[in-house]
């Protein structure tokens, strides 16, 4: 059951406003003013401009995800991984699998490297503001920048409390922040009506044809209204499906309404510095100052959000085995997916100032927004047709792969970005698709080369052994990724170094396709005094060994597990052995009691 399920209607609708869309709901803050930056503001632009704002948000919040990727969950559980698992039941094998995993890497490294510019340009964008406050309008850029970079330090460093308190607080805020955009645009709108008229999808059509192929680009910042759409997917096991969208009608009205009332505004005084900011100080300059704290509170409350799904992400992928183990904190005693990564943490605060240094402004941060949201928006397009066409909803087949189409125009558009900076967020991306890539490769290289042995040749030795009767008194415990695939340390251990106990345990952990379910199970007997323990968990599912053991009544005495020492002068190898120095091993990973743990090394040639 997803938590959502257990909300009233309006309840789940709050906390939905709370932890999924601060995103996308803090995109007016800067959109149209990054838009109208490198277009005139005449009527038919400021029209055309509006209409695209509006129909994207239909077509790619609306139709790609609110209905089509949120129909496919494992569990009430969505996001790129999910849609690769589904997809791996669906194909028998062959080079769409590869296909698939090597799209699903791209689209989990392209969120990660988005994770980084949201919280900077939501942050730097608000802060901003400031400047339109009587008295600070000459403030230096320099000042908004550290002003900016300490509220990001603030919030990384209360990361390890966990978000499940102050989530109770997000939700309230959020409503109060969607209330006061709709607000200020309806009051706008008041001012000319006629702006409504521009949700017409004709003014869309024609400002492309009136402005060719500078209009296609257009679309490169168009992408902006969109930020944090694909939220409402990968947040879907947080609160479950339908109060985020219930939610999500609410905050796409108060958007538009928004939206409409900026174009009013824009229509009126072309010449503004932010056309959000200077609307509301319009309507009223007494209200102004609130407002501000209003909006810094709102996108720091959407990098929180950010944040929050980048730990779900990495530990869907630790889980998966595609990335390297790390040191994972459960902060919250009923709430699964609230987690922390104190090594994700710490690197996602250092790149956040470092962007922020680098691009100064939120304008220049703009510039280098987008390719890393369209490719996962292009990702989860192609996937998702792939689904629905092997699936009973094949007439959702070709709604989807029209939506993708849309997808990579946006896409090819933003490849203009790539030279103004956008190769950061392909560099960012990169980070964490290489270690994939090379993490992944190296598990496979590592097993071959470790030589496991199968059972029935190990027993012939261990039998041996055992009956000499010199056995050691208790039960030890022993850490294979297969109970019946025996590693080599296992083989060091009993076989060379005669460490065999009265009672001999096996103990496997299977990592399944579904997001939150446990199996154990105990088979004895398979040797004089061996049995092995098996453990089928969710990838999201976090286990307490210790507690399943006790439940089967194996009180272990010491527990040993593998340490591998690789050699090799293949640098890619290298790398690899790089990576897993630095990361814990797994038996740190599943938090056993020290005292018990004994770490065998193996050397391996790679």
């Amino acid at each position: 059951m997803t938590h959502g399920t257990t909300d009233s209607f309006w309840g789940g609708i709050v906390k939905s406003m709370g932890l999924v869309f601060g995103d996308i709901g803090t995109s007016p803050i800067y959109t149209l003013t990054v838009l109208f930056a490198l277009t005139k503001p005449t009527h038919d632009n400021v029209f055309g401009i509006l209409s695209l704002v509006v129909w994207t948000l239909i077509i790619l919040v609306t139709a790609e995800y609110a209905w089509l990727a949120m129909s496919l969950g494992r569990k009430g559980e969505g996001g790129t991984i999910v849609l690769k698992e589904i997809l791996i039941r669906l194909l028998k094998g062959g080079r769409r699998m590869a296909f698939v995993g090597g799209l699903s890497f791209l689209g989990v490294s392209l969120l990660l490297g988005d994770g980084v510019i949201t919280p900077a340009i939501s942050i730097l964008s608000a802060v901003e503001g400031m400047v339109l406050i009587p008295g600070l309008e000459t403030l230096h850029q320099g000042t908004l920048i550290f002003i900016a970079a300490l509220i990001a330090i603030s919030l990384f460093i209360f990361q390890f409390k966990g978000t499940d308190k102050v989530a109770k607080a997000f939700g309230p805020l959020m409503v109060l922040w969607f209330f006061s955009l709709s607000v200020s645009g309806i009051v706008s709108i008041a001012t000319f009506p006629e702006v409504i008229k521009s949700v017409s999808p004709y003014y869309a059509v024609k400002f492309f044809l009136d402005n060719g192929f500078s209009g296609f680009f257009v679309l490169s910042e168009v992408i902006l209204c969109a930020t944090g759409g694909e939220a409402l997917y990968a947040d879907m096991g947080h609160l479950g499906r339908r109060p985020i969208v219930r939610a999500w009608y609410f905050v796409f009205c108060a958007l538009v309404v928004n939206y409409l009332g900026q174009g009013a505004f824009i229509l009126q005084h072309p010449d503004a510095k932010n056309f959000l900011f200077g609307m509301v100080q319009l309507q009223s300059g007494l209200l102004y100052i609130p407002f501000l704290i209003l909006t810094i509170i709102a996108t720091v409350i959407a990098s929180q959000a950010l944040i929050s799904g980048v730990f779900s992400i990495v530990y869907q992928g630790i889980t998966t085995r595609i990335m390297p183990l790390m040191k994972v904190d459960y902060t919250s005693s009923h709430l699964k997916s609230q987690i922390y990564i104190g090594s994700v943490n710490w690197f996602l605060m250092v790149l956040v100032i470092f962007i922020m240094l680098l691009f100064r402004k939120s304008e220049n941060l703009a510039a280098a927004y987008g390719l890393a949201v369209t490719g996962t928006m292009t990702i989860t397009g192609i996937m998702m047709t792939m689904i629905f066409a092997r699936t009973t909803k094949k007439w959702k087949a070709p709604v989807a792969a029209l939506i993708t189409l849309v997808d990579l125009v946006f896409l090819v558009a933003n490849l203009n970005k790539l030279s103004h900076g956008g190769y950061w967020s392909l560099i960012l991306a990169s980070v964490p698709l290489t270690t994939i890539l090379i993490w992944t490769k190296g598990q496979r290289a590592l097993y071959r080369a470790l030589k496991p042995l199968d059972m029935e040749t190990f027993l012939l030795s261990y039998e041996q052994i055992y009956a000499k009767g010199k056995n050691i008194p208790g039960t030890g415990l022993f850490f294979t990724r297969e109970w019946n695939v025996i590693p080599p340390y296992v083989v060091h251990c009993i076989i060379r170094s005669n460490i065999i106990y009265e009672r001999n345990v096996f103990i496997s952990i299977t990592r399944t396709d579904e997001p939150f379910e446990i199996h154990s199970q105990l088979k004895t007997g398979f040797g004089s005094g061996l049995d092995a323990f098996e453990i089928r968990a969710g990838y999201m599912e976090v286990i307490d060994i210790e507690a399943l053991l006790k439940q089967h009544g194996i009180k272990e005495k010491v527990i040993f597990y593998g340490v591998e020492d690789i050699s090799t002068i293949n640098p890619i190898w290298r790398a690899f052995s790089a990576i897993k120095k630095l990361t814990p091993n797994f038996v740190q990973f599943s938090k056993l009691p020290a005292s018990k743990l004994q770490g065998v090394v193996t050397r391996v040639e790679m």
